[in-house]
């Protein structure tokens, strides 16, 4: 699926959120604990009913393959059966791709990208250079499918690596160079590239200055839930109409019955709460039009 139509779904709903999946399973209820015996079967079914929950409510879902591939042969068919339902309920899908550490590997990522119609984007570090993009493009370019190429993290250190200052540019911003390179012939009718960039929540300063920078690509701000991560730091991804970015919320989400007296058996209800709120202090600062 296109940028143009995560654009198309992100104006429907009014909303620039998604939902990251990936939780520790501290932080999944007990009593799903209780009555599915495992922790894949309570996370699946957890996956579930929070996908269900949330189909009118946020555009697009993240997953993050490896939580899944840690789980074995089990993991590898949650993860299938989960996508497959996220497309069925029309969200934009995404998924962190697992770590690509050669060029062998961006190929065989890149086929999987290419043969999954359930998968609308990944998400993949470039920063083993180019050779972790190049194969993604004709899969972008055929397949009209996106690829979001972490460019600054928003995780601590972070800043050891990704911010470090090489001549007159940061390691980021190095980064995001290579990407605006790669996707500047794959700019949809809404005007953002189909590689798009994951960006930090904590960072306004940055934000602001690739938004600057880079005005055809398309961002996926991660983070809000870090303890530097807000909503006005957001909006200094989104341009003057509201578009150009998505903001990943993750568990201020799925785990949010945990900052209540709540024992987890109202979880969905907290979640739709949280969803309501992270929508609302966007809006604030981004008019969606």
């Amino acid at each position: 699926m296109s940028i143009d139509q995560l654009h198309n779904r992100i104006r429907k709903l009014k909303n620039p959120s998604m939902v990251s999946f990936e939780i520790n399973p501290n932080d999944l209820p007990p009593h799903l604990l209780e009555q599915e015996g495992t922790i894949p079967k309570s996370y699946e079914r957890f996956c579930h009913e929070l996908l269900n929950e949330l189909k009118d409510a946020v555009p697009a879902v993240r997953f993050s393959s490896s939580i899944f591939f840690m789980m074995g042969e089990m993991g590898c068919e949650i993860l299938s059966n989960l996508l497959r339902e996220a497309k069925d309920l029309g969200y934009y899908v995404v998924l962190d791709a697992p770590e690509i550490l050669s060029p062998l590997s961006a190929e065989f990522t890149a086929g999987a990208l290419d043969s999954n119609n359930n998968c609308d984007a990944m998400i993949v570090s470039p920063y083993i250079g180019s050779d972790a993009l190049k194969p993604f493009l004709p899969v972008c370019k055929s397949r009209e499918n996106a690829l979001f190429a972490v460019v600054r993290s928003p995780n601590k250190s972070a800043s050891e690596l990704q911010d470090l200052q090489f001549g007159t540019r940061q390691a980021h911003v190095a980064t995001a160079d290579i990407i605006s390179r790669h996707g500047e012939s794959m700019v949809g009718k809404c005007g953002y590239s189909q590689i798009g960039a994951l960006v930090s929540a904590g960072n306004p300063d940055v934000l602001r200055s690739l938004r600057m920078k880079y005005p055809r690509c398309f961002f996926l701000v991660d983070g809000i839930d870090y303890p530097s991560g807000n909503s006005k730091n957001c909006s200094f991804a989104f341009d003057k109409f509201g578009y150009g970015a998505i903001v990943c919320a993750g568990t201020s989400v799925t785990a949010a019955w945990k900052e209540t007296e709540s024992n987890g058996q109202d979880y969905l209800l907290h979640a739709v709460r949280s969803v309501d709120k992270l929508k609302r202090n966007l809006t604030r600062y981004v008019s969606v039009l």
